[in-house]
């Protein structure tokens, strides 16, 4: 399949991709991430080894793209809800059996 990233084409196979990631360990997953194999990898490492291009080049998003359409589940950074602090007038919350 012909995909741009960082503005250069690329002609990118699911096989060839899962190749290329053969042996290599993840990274931990910060951000946005790929299922390759059993395998969680960041969007942003595998872009840097089917590309041979520096991480700073190319969007997530590019990558996750071309990878969705190649066929492989990547998942979008969750980001955490902060946790809302109670105030002293709120009332608290009666617990069962209290």
């Amino acid at each position: 399949m012909r995909c741009v990233i960082a503005r250069f084409p690329f002609d990118l196979f699911k096989s060839e991709v899962m190749d290329s990631m053969k042996g290599i360990k993840p990274e931990p997953v910060t951000g946005d991430s790929v299922v390759i194999g059993r395998r969680v990898y960041p969007v942003k490492q595998v872009g840097e080894v089917i590309t041979r291009q520096d991480r700073r080049d190319f969007t997530s998003g590019e990558v996750t793209r071309a990878l969705t359409r190649l066929g492989f589940t990547c998942r979008t950074a969750d980001v955490p809800v902060p946790a809302t602090a109670q105030t002293p007038l709120e009332p608290r919350q009666r617990l069962p059996g209290g």
